[in-house]
């Protein structure tokens, strides 16, 4: 189903513009722009990290790639705090790499689990530890998930192509279709 793009509700546009306080791979002057409020214990979310890596490939330098924790925590008891490690391998410069490790091991997110992940990518997982449970990390993960309530995130993932919620499905035709925007 394709909407009318001068008819979005305010409830389907991203709350909080991007900026540099977020994660992002690809050129900051990219012309297209895909966020995803995410929680790296949801399989679903698991599943469209897979197709959100064969976009990357696919546009290229035409794309700028954010990520935003969505920790749905009643649901994923795991996911706040793998975000948290996320945000903790992310002070060590390492973010993108703890991200994709977390989607690649779903099944264990424990916290010795997060630990022995730093380790494997090479970061000072007892900084992580440390941090973790000192909840270092804690504001970070809350104000994105903020942001995805203000934006109408409800569930995840959840995605918005330049601004605006998508609700398509998360295979890579109906993404590039999106991208190509509304036939004429």
């Amino acid at each position: 189903m394709k909407r009318d793009i001068n008819n979005i509700t305010e409830q389907e546009r991203l709350a909080l513009p991007v900026s540099k306080r977020d994660h992002i791979q690809g050129p900051a002057n990219a012309a297209l722009t895909l966020v995803e409020y995410g929680d790296y214990e949801c399989p679903f979310c698991g599943q469209a990290a897979v197709v959100v890596k064969a976009v990357e490939r696919s546009l290229g330098p035409q794309l700028r790639f954010v990520f935003r924790h969505f920790p749905l925590v009643n649901a994923h008891p795991h996911a706040e705090h793998a975000a948290e490690a996320a945000e903790a391998a992310a002070a060590q410069g390492r973010f993108w790499e703890m991200h994709d490790f977390l989607y690649e091991n779903q099944n264990a997110l424990e916290d010795e689990d997060l630990v022995q992940y730093a380790d494997a990518l090479g970061l000072d997982s007892q900084r992580l530890a440390a941090e973790l449970e000192g909840e270092a990390h804690v504001k970070r993960v809350r104000e994105d998930f903020l942001s995805g309530v203000r934006s109408g995130v409800n569930g995840t993932p959840t995605f918005f192509i330049n601004e605006r919620r998508y609700d398509g499905a998360w295979d890579l035709e109906s993404f590039l279709s999106a991208f190509a925007g509304p036939s004429p």
